[in-house]
């Protein structure tokens, strides 16, 4: 079975030849340091490039990506409007959110320093006068080469990897999460109007990608946090009226541009929010983190809502892979396929970014297992 339409068996909860196997994208990729490590392992030579510049994660060379399986590409939008600063003695840059970021030795990446729109009390005259980004022709250049090359000669799904934006992430990162927070609670009016900003030129970015894109690509990511490890970051009431909508104006938006599935990552102890993202139509949702609460009984997860969205994702990065022996791993991806699995309805994945604390012997393992062990009928 070509993997495309394995893509579209899984996608229609029936069980394919086999568990589709995905790496690559802006939330979900090697490290710098640790993609050295894995092509030194593989004997792979090859220039490396950066894929996003705050988590310093890599665009996978085609070599490491034959080798390990994977069965989709990902198209990256260009990054635009970011200009390289000093702070603090520190490596630096401002990103086309006009927002700082700060060079940390600790994990090796960037972090955001400040937010633009801190200020105590925001007003329409703010949100009126900043300086929106707009989504410019340099953003998509070269794209649809690329995913017209994929879809035409090759049987990859071609997926169209997010904009780093987000209703939720964004608007922390213009207001900081405090004020953010407190904007939700005491000043909803304004909220809102900040809000419907962001949601449209977020929107705009959307559509202006698959104008280019969507003839080719099968799967859109699109990427907002909801959750901590233990809860989610403001209650389910507050989220149906902040967030929700503009979630849902996005897909709408996405959907009647392009004929492609919605992929949403969105970390975090979620559970409470699945019914309400499935409702505003995601079709996948990653990274199903199994560390956080509610999240460990993947076969229940499975039995509750398996019929209704796929997942993606489900190999934990920050206990299993980074401590785990290679048998251990291999127990960890049967588990998750036998959970998941079943009736189709999953793409196997680590659930994150594989950073140096994670042997590279078990990154290898993670998906020589997924292929070994995800062919179906399952056992």
């Amino acid at each position: 079975m070509d993997r495309r339409t394995a893509f579209a068996a899984t996608l229609d909860h029936q069980e394919p030849d086999r568990v589709l196997v995905d790496y690559g994208k802006h939330i979900g990729s090697f490290h710098l340091n640790a993609y050295k490590q894995l092509k030194a392992a593989l004997g792979i030579q090859s220039e490396t490039r950066i894929l996003d510049r705050m988590a310093q994660n890599v665009v996978l060379d085609e070599e490491v990506c034959q080798r390990l399986g994977i069965d989709f590409r990902w198209i990256v939008p260009n990054w635009v409007g970011v200009r390289d600063i000093e702070i603090d003695g520190e490596a630096g840059y401002i990103d086309m959110w006009h927002t700082p970021h700060k060079w940390t030795d600790v994990g090796q990446y960037f972090a955001i320093h400040s937010s633009p729109l801190d200020q105590k009390l925001l007003t329409q005259a703010d949100i009126d006068n900043f300086d929106w980004p707009q989504p410019s022709p340099e953003m998509f250049t070269g794209l649809a080469e690329q995913a017209r090359y994929w879809f035409e000669h090759t049987d990859y799904v071609v997926g169209a990897d997010g904009i780093k934006a987000g209703i939720l992430q964004t608007a922390a990162q213009l207001r900081g999460y405090d004020k953010m927070f407190i904007d939700f609670a005491l000043n909803p009016s304004i909220t809102h109007a900040f809000l419907d900003r962001l949601s449209a030129t977020i929107n705009e970015m959307y559509r202006q990608y698959l104008k280019v894109v969507g003839p080719y690509v099968q799967v859109v990511t699109i990427t907002d946090d909801q959750g901590t490890q233990n809860s989610l970051m403001v209650s389910p009431k507050m989220f149906r009226e902040f967030i929700k909508p503009r979630l849902k104006s996005l897909i709408d938006s996405i959907k009647a541009t392009a004929n492609v599935k919605v992929l949403m990552h969105c970390d975090g102890a979620i559970l409470k929010i699945i019914p309400d993202l499935i409702e505003i139509g995601v079709d996948i949702l990653n990274p199903i983190q199994t560390v956080v609460k509610d999240f460990d009984d993947t076969r229940a997860l499975k039995q509750q809502f398996g019929d209704q969205v796929c997942f993606h994702g489900g190999i934990d990065i920050q206990q299993v892979l980074r401590t785990a022996t290679v048998d251990e791993v291999y127990t960890e991806v049967q588990r998750r396929i036998r959970d998941l699995g079943t009736n189709g309805g999953y793409i196997i994945a680590p659930c994150h970014n594989i950073n140096v604390d994670i042997p590279v012997e078990n990154s290898i393992a993670m998906f020589d297992a997924a292929h070994k062990l995800g062919k179906y009928p399952l056992v």
